[in-house]
């Protein structure tokens, strides 16, 4: 048996090998290296797979974040209500901008924001809700969507784990995630779901006049070259990485159902494993498992992840601090015990490899040691 990844990037790229270099060999051919024909072109594909109006592709998730917030005009002193269980990246953009992050809680059951406290952190301030769709299925967004819409605030959705993720409204509708609030942001990290060779973003919106101001801020605050009507920043998804993503793009539900097939393994040998919580699926919301995070009970999650490290395991915390207690965000005035779910999931959570090269013998062996750990 070879080495466990905990992503296993070559296994996928060699599947898909002749396609891949094909694409890339067009880009060498052409030489438009930025803004060439596959940017746009991936562009429509991936707004034809979600249903978005617009994509607009930009240089990386956390870039598609900040120019989200510059696009709906949020001003020095707002405030945007967040997840303090995620990572940094979503608060990361807000202090940015001179925003205050205002902290919730999540669930602990899906991860997601804990839509039932959304009502205690508003304040004259609040201009915006960003729901991470942490692990990959969607927050209750339905909830979320009425909420905002009540009092004028604006919902960027954080999809960077989500992608693909199909969310069912209580009258049957269907979206997928990324599409449902007034803008939706993902990242394209080579470790994501859909992921590039480097770094990569999109932003999504159905708001035309919307996605004009996020394209425009993406480009140097500039609809026609050297005429700049807002200030802007550069973020550009690169054109070798956009042949990349559109040929990956044709693959993603088949990676979907695969990193599905090896969650419905780990479940089905978990669930009565004392000890551990399986991950729970959110009522409304397809999951697409960027993620697979156990909860570790009795402290020893710890003694768990080096137990599976000797048996040449990976496993990895996503993640260990709260961001409430980050070090760089403590001037927002979160202290221990202000979210008690937050702070622990971050001693309990531990994921384990899944990816969609997944064999069924490494996938045996990760289930023996874990399972052996607990008897």
């Amino acid at each position: 048996m070879q080495s466990i990844q905990m992503v296993d990037l070559r296994s996928q790229y060699e599947r898909i090998k002749g396609e891949v270099d094909s694409a890339i060999q067009e880009v060498l051919n052409t030489t438009a290296f930025i803004n060439g024909p596959q940017v746009k072109k991936f562009a429509e594909k991936l707004a034809n797979y979600t249903g978005a109006k617009h994509v607009i592709p930009c240089a990386n998730g956390t870039d598609a974040l900040q120019i989200a917030m510059m696009a709906l005009d949020f001003k020095p002193g707002d405030e945007v209500i967040v997840p303090a269980f995620t990572y940094v990246a979503t608060v990361e953009v807000i202090a940015l901008l001179g925003l205050k992050p205002v902290f919730i809680d999540v669930l602990p059951d899906t991860y997601e924001l804990d839509y039932h406290q959304l009502e205690s952190k508003l304040s004259p301030k609040t201009v915006g809700i960003v729901p991470v769709h942490l692990y990959g299925q969607c927050s209750n967004m339905e909830y979320i969507l009425d909420f905002a819409r009540n009092l004028n605030l604006k919902v960027i959705e954080d999809t960077a784990q989500a992608i693909g993720a199909v969310y069912t409204f209580s009258d049957g509708r269907v979206a997928q995630a990324g599409t449902l609030g007034d803008i939706g942001t993902t990242s394209f990290f080579p470790s994501k779901n859909l992921g590039c060779y480097g770094d990569g973003g999109a932003i999504f919106t159905n708001n035309s006049s919307l996605a004009e101001k996020l394209q425009m801020i993406a480009n140097h605050g500039q609809k026609k070259k050297y005429f700049h009507d807002s200030i802007g920043v550069n973020s550009r998804l690169d054109t070798m990485q956009a042949a990349i993503l559109s040929v990956k793009l044709d693959h993603l539900n088949e990676y979907s159902s695969s990193r599905n097939r090896v969650a419905d393994r780990y479940d089905a040998a978990f669930k009565n494993v004392k000890g551990i919580i399986i991950p729970a699926r959110a009522k409304n919301s397809t999951h697409v498992f960027h993620q697979y995070t156990l909860q570790i009970e009795g402290g020893k999650r710890d003694e768990l992840k080096f137990f599976l490290q000797e048996k040449e395991i990976p496993s990895m915390i996503y993640y260990p601090v709260p961001l409430h207690l980050q070090k760089a965000y403590l001037e927002f005035g979160g202290k221990e015990g202000d979210f008690p779910i937050s702070e622990e999931l971050c001693k309990k959570v531990l994921s384990l490899p899944i990816h969609t090269e997944m064999k069924t013998d490494e996938q045996d062996y990760i289930i023996e040691m874990v399972s052996s750990f607990f008897n």
